[in-house]
């Protein structure tokens, strides 16, 4: 998704207590990063504005939450809706940081150490073409790096509104070593997720008329 330039985005995100702007100095420690270091940490690739990761993170109190998307602006307006989601919930946002970094990245801000359990993948680009599709947030190139530092058994859930990119998905996970536990080719009508909470991608293509693809795939052993 493309988004205006908001010139106030980056002032705000560097006086926020929750976005770590250098992420590069806390691989092998986010645990330390938390005020409950205990807890289990989820990540969410591509979080855009934010209304997934601040309605999950502040239902889920012993859960931590890492959010990782590559544009100031997107992350500023994520910033604005997790403040409002725990000031409405009369919450401290002190389970959820986000960060600004490039996914095909990844593994310089995350290893074993971190102990990934569960990542999130919401409607990310289907990148269509051929030539493109290495850039897929579930391409088989991208599934190494994650393996690099999720936990055993850790898992990956998976939503979308393009066929091609379900199919290819599905396949890119067994490819790599995933167990398809549940799958879904209309989420609405068959749910699989304990609680489903809906992005904004998720509740405009719901209104065109699109089903919802979804999965949740667990590392075996």
């Amino acid at each position: 998704m493309r988004i205006r330039y908001k010139k106030w985005a980056r002032p705000e995100l560097e006086a926020s207590k929750f976005y770590e702007d250098n992420p590069e100095e806390w691989k092998s420690r986010w645990k330390e990063h938390f005020k409950e270091r205990e807890n289990p940490i989820h990540l969410e690739l591509g979080c855009g504005k934010g209304q997934f990761i601040s309605n999950l993170a502040v239902q889920k109190e012993k859960v931590n939450y890492i959010a990782i998307d590559l544009v100031d602006a997107m992350l500023g307006l994520a910033k604005r809706n997790i403040e409002n989601t725990y000031k409405e919930a009369k919450k401290e946002p002190n389970n959820i940081i986000i960060t600004r970094f490039d996914i095909e990245r990844i593994n310089l801000i995350l290893d074993k150490k971190d102990e990934i359990e569960r990542i999130y993948i919401n409607f990310c680009n289907p990148w269509p073409k051929g030539k493109h599709r290495k850039k897929r947030l579930t391409h088989n190139r991208q599934l190494e790096k994650y393996k690099q530092f999720l936990k055993p058994q850790a898992e990956i859930y998976f939503k979308t509104d393009d066929n091609d990119l379900f199919e290819a998905s599905i396949k890119y996970l067994e490819e790599e070593n995933f167990e398809i536990e549940k799958k879904t080719y209309n989420l609405h009508e068959e749910p699989i997720f304990e609680a489903n909470i809906e992005t904004e991608h998720e509740k405009m293509f719901t209104e065109q008329g699109i089903k919802i693809k979804a999965c949740i795939a667990k590392l075996k052993e």
